[in-house]
């Protein structure tokens, strides 16, 4: 896998990652039109990219095809994510394509984000994780920690040394 640095021209490929996001588990909770008409989704990649967002897409060197993203935006106190902490502490998502789950793009993606916020001065990053996502032992791996839980959710922070 080659990972670069997102851009403007992956912001339709980030409705599709956050897509994968939220219907993880396989089942389609979600279509593309729900997630961009619902605020509380709509939010994560809405006018990609804003000021102070970052993030990293995998390409499989193969065939150049994207096989998934990870990105990071900060987000109000008045319209917080689900793994919202405080407004300086961005919220990342991590999602790969079905076909290329299991081969450790996920675990690519996230280090290549925790790198490009250790490299901006960061200090913190947080993000949300269904209980049963598999993603959640990746996260631990990487020293995320659980501060918060909203239904069946846990909201989990990391503090960038």
């Amino acid at each position: 896998m080659h990972i670069r640095t997102a851009t403007a021209d992956d912001a339709d490929f980030l409705i599709s990652m956050l897509l994968e996001a939220f219907n993880w588990s396989g089942d389609q909770g979600f279509t593309r039109e729900q997630i961009m008409t619902a605020p509380d989704i709509a939010h994560y990649v809405a006018g990609w990219p804003r000021a102070g967002d970052f993030g990293v897409i995998a390409e499989d060197e193969a065939t150049g095809e994207r096989a998934g993203a990870a990105w990071a935006r900060l987000m109000p106190a008045d319209d917080p994510g689900y793994g919202f902490v405080a407004p300086d502490v961005p919220e990342i998502t991590i999602a790969v394509a079905p076909e290329y789950r299991g081969r450790g793009v996920g675990r690519a993606l996230l280090d290549a984000l925790l790198a490009a916020a250790a490299d901006a001065g960061l200090t913190r990053l947080s993000l949300s994780v269904d209980d049963g996502n598999p993603a959640r032992r990746l996260y631990r791996s990487r020293g995320f920690t659980k501060v918060g839980r909203e239904g069946d959710s846990d909201t989990m922070l990391l503090h960038l040394t």
